[in-house]
C-alpha cells in the first residue's frame, strides 16, 4: 500500500521549490518509512538548484532529515515504528571501504547519494500523478513530510532530544565535526586553521574546541561570523577580506605555520593559501567542493617535508556511531548547535533557501508541524 506525502518538488535548474502531493513506494525489505519532523537546508541542495550538481530533475531534494519511524521493511533490524531517528547518507555496505568502517568512501557513494535520483536498481521511490519523480537524494529526499530511507542511512536517537535541533547533524555538521575528530585529530598543542565560517567550518570549530588543539584560527569575510566563531571556541579570527590570510597566519604562529588546516569554502585559491601555511608534517583537509575539474597548484618540494593534503567526505563518519556521540555532546551543552540554526516552516522553503544563499542565515532548518 503506497503513501501520500507533501514534498517540495524542484522542477528545474534555478526554479523555486514547489509544494506538491507525491506518492511514495512501499518500503523495500531494507527501507524505512519516516515521518519527517525537520530537515536542514544544506549547500548541496542549493548546488543542485543552481545547476552546479548534475542531479536529474524534476525531483525532491533534502538530506538532513530527522523524524519518527512509521514502518520498516521486512529485513530492517536497527529501528522499529515509533523510534526517533536522524537521516544521513547511504552506502553499499559490502565494498572494502564500507566493510572497514569508512562508508563515506563507499565506491558507490556518488550514484547512491548524489547523482542517481533513484534506487541502486534503477527504480523510483517517488511519483507524481502516475509519473516517476527523481528522489532518493542521499537515500532520503527529506524535503517532504514522509520519506523512504535506506536502513544504512538511519540512526536511532534518544526520543527526549529535540529532533528539530538535531536535523543538521545528518550532513553539514557531521562533515565539519568529523573532519576534525575523525580525520585531522589534532594533538596536544596543535594549531588548527579553519578557512570559512559557514555551517561546516563552525561545526569544525566546535569540534576543535573539544580537542587538545591549543590554537584555533578562523578566517572569513564576514565579521558577524567571526564573532560567532569566537563564541564557539576560536582563539583567533582573521577577516581575510581586509587582511592577507597567509601573512596573518604566519604572524600568529611565529612564522612556523599551522599543524592542521581545513578548507571549507570550495575556493581553489583559498585551498592553495591553506596549503602554503602548513608547517612540516602539517595536514590540510579539503571539504569545500569547487567546480568539477578544478585543480590547485602545489610546490612539490614544499610538500616533501611530510605535509599532507586529504580529501574529506561526510567527515569520514560512521553515522551509527558518530551521530549518537554528537547528540550526546549537544545534550551536554558541549556542542552548541543551536547558535547556528534559524527555524522556518516547511511552507517557507524558498525563503529559507534564499536566506542561506545570501548568507544572512547560517543553517536554516525546516519544520513540518503544520503538515502533520
Amino acid at each position: 500500500m503506497t503513501s501520500t506525502a507533501t514534498a517540495a518538488v524542484l522542477r528545474g535548474t534555478n526554479q523555486p521549490f514547489e509544494l506538491a502531493q507525491v506518492t511514495l513506494d512501499d518500503p523495500r525489505p531494507d527501507e524505512v518509512l519516516v515521518r519527517v519532523v525537520a530537515s536542514g537546508v544544506c549547500g548541496t541542495d542549493l548546488g543542485v538548484q543552481a545547476g552546479h550538481i548534475p542531479f536529474p530533475l524534476p525531483g525532491v531534494l533534502g538530506h538532513e532529515g530527522a523524524g519518527v519511524v512509521e514502518a520498516v521493511g521486512s529485513a530492517v533490524t536497527s529501528v522499529q515504528p515509533g523510534d526517533h531517528v536522524l537521516l544521513t547518507f547511504t552506502s553499499c555496505g559490502v565494498c572494502r571501504n564500507c566493510r572497514s568502517a569508512h562508508p563515506a568512501y563507499c565506491v558507490e557513494f556518488l550514484p547512491r547519494n548524489l547523482l542517481g535520483g533513484e534506487r541502486a536498481d534503477g527504480s523510483s521511490t517517488l511519483s507524481e500523478n502516475g509519473t516517476d519523480l527523481h528522489g532518493h537524494f542521499f537515500a532520503q529526499s527529506s524535503f517532504a513530510n514522509l520519506v523512504l530511507a535506506d536502513e544504512r542511512g538511519v540512526t536511532k536517537v534518544d526520543p527526549a532530544v529535540d529532533l528539530s535541533l538535531l536535523a543538521p547533524l545528518g550532513c553539514g555538521i557531521q562533515t565539519g565535526a568529523g573532519a576534525v575528530l575523525n580525520v585531522l585529530k589534532p594533538e596536544p598543542g596543535s594549531v588548527l586553521a579553519v578557512f570559512g565560517a559557514g555551517p561546516v567550518g563552525l561545526a569544525a570549530v566546535m569540534a576543535a574546541a573539544l580537542s587538545p588543539a591549543t590554537c584555533i584560527i578562523v578566517m572569513d569575510l564576514v565579521d558577524s561570523r567571526l564573532e560567532l566563531a569566537r563564541e564557539l571556541g576560536a582563539t583567533d579570527v582573521v577577516n581575510s577580506g581586509n587582511t592577507d590570510a597567509a601573512q596573518a597566519l604566519m604572524e600568529l604562529t611565529g612564522g612556523q605555520g599551522v599543524t592542521h588546516a581545513l578548507e571549507t569554502t570550495g575556493s581553489v585559491r583559498v585551498a592553495e593559501t591553506a596549503a602554503s601555511v602548513l608547517a612540516p608534517l602539517g595536514k590540510l583537509g579539503l571539504i569545500g567542493a569547487p567546480a568539477a575539474g578544478s585543480t590547485m597548484s602545489l610546490d612539490v618540494n614544499f610538500m616533501l617535508n611530510g605535509r599532507q593534503i586529504l580529501g574529506i567526505t561526510e567527515g569520514d563518519s560512521n553515522p551509527q556511531l558518530f551521530l549518537p556521540a554528537l547528540v550526546d555532546l549537544v545534550q551536554q551543552g558541549r556542542f552548541p548547535l543551536e547558535k547556528m540554526i534559524t527555524r522556518y516552516s516547511f511552507r517557507d522553503i524558498n525563503e529559507a533557501a534564499a536566506a542561506a544563499k545570501s548568507g544572512s542565515v547560517l543553517k536554516p532548518v525546516l519544520h513540518f508541524e503544520d503538515l502533520v
